[in-house]
């Protein structure tokens, strides 16, 4: 009799830790759909739309400035601000949030003359 309950305990023993394998697999996976994929979708737009980035470019800074680009780098970027031209600032690409390309705003204009007529 007593090797039976000895039996029993062991298959419940790994039973168990079965189990709890499986929970953490399942929370790891919960995990990485909800915080790392959608971030690293996120890194990757970001890395195309600085890879796209072209001179005369207007470009929406992590400071909240807008400006024209004016020259590209490697890895920086020289950004002209204000309505006067003579402000020129050398910066870093990832400091870039928004790009928006001439084609763009030509065209929402576009878009937003035809809807007054």
């Amino acid at each position: 009799m007593g090797l039976l309950l000895t039996a029993a305990e062991g298959a419940n023993g790994t039973m168990s830790i079965v189990s709890m394998i499986l929970v953490y697999g399942a929370v790891l996976a919960v995990f990485y759909f909800l915080f790392m994929r959608p971030q690293k979708k996120e890194q990757k737009q970001k890395a195309q739309v600085l890879a796209s980035l072209a001179v005369g470019d207007s470009v929406r800074t992590t400071g909240g400035f807008i400006g024209t680009v004016i020259d590209i780098n490697d890895d920086m970027v020289i950004v002209e601000f204000g309505n006067n031209k003579n402000c020129r600032i050398p910066m870093v690409k990832d400091a870039i949030v928004e790009v928006e390309k001439p084609e763009d705003a030509v065209a929402t204009t576009d878009a937003s003359d035809s809807k007054k007529k």
